[in-house]
């Protein structure tokens, strides 16, 4: 009779029903994976990042790819403005000892992400080796499944009116070296990977009509009706 459980008060229930709620958020129907390929183009830097943080933090493994089309909301100009801004930010005795301006579009990410995860204690340090981030789509990642996070995409998440800007033409003009070199990497994949879904296709559709011309006797339908395939 001691060991009776108490009844909880009625603000805790409130207190309880309120965490739920919060749970629900954007990646409550996100389900564990062993590696998860997000397909950066047309996500909204900050969005993005607070949600693939909080995802490290719980134990996923991510890889980001076509970091170059992440989007900022506000025109180029000010985002122009603000880099230059940090740009000049830097240790008076001696610059090296940082902080360091990281041009590639894919580090300007993977630094933003950092900057939501408590990367000096061991566990965000070990949240930050999960993550990977690649301009353009390379080798294996073009040949898996990619996901967008909803909660993050510009489309539902920015006014139309609204300017915004891309990440890639951020770091061309502060000394990214390689805009061209993926474009033309990326227009090269998109053929293969255009032609491998033709194929793909084909492929089914002629399956579909070999699957509806198949004749089956009455004795194999009555064995297919038994273990309950009919």
């Amino acid at each position: 009779s001691r060991l009776q459980a108490a009844p909880v008060p009625p603000s805790r229930e409130r207190d309880s029903a309120k965490l739920s709620i919060r749970s629900r958020g954007p990646l409550a129907a996100m389900s564990f994976a062993k590696q998860l390929v997000v397909d950066c183009r047309g996500h909204l830097l900050g969005r993005l990042s607070s949600i693939i943080a909080k995802e490290l933090l719980n134990g996923q493994q991510v890889v980001l790819v076509r970091a170059e089309d992440v989007n900022m909301s506000g025109s180029l100009y000010r985002a122009k403005l603000k880099y230059a801004n940090f740009k000049r930010k830097k240790t008076n005795s001696n610059p090296r000892h940082g902080p360091f301006h990281q041009r590639a579009p894919s580090k300007i990410l993977w630094r933003t992400i950092r900057g939501m995860v408590p990367h000096k204690t061991a566990r965000g340090a070990a949240a930050l080796d999960r993550l990977k981030c690649f301009e353009g789509i390379p080798h294996p990642f073009d040949r898996k499944k990619r996901m967008v996070i909803p909660a993050a995409l510009k489309v539902l998440r920015l006014r139309p009116e609204r300017k915004f800007c891309k990440l890639g033409d951020l770091s061309n003009l502060f000394g990214w070296k390689h805009q061209e070199l993926i474009s033309r990497l990326e227009g090269q994949r998109k053929v293969k990977s255009e032609a491998f879904h033709k194929k793909k296709v084909a492929t089914q559709r002629s399956q579909k009509a070999a699957g509806t011309k198949v004749k089956v006797s009455a004795e194999d339908q009555k064995v297919l009706e038994a273990a309950g395939f009919a």
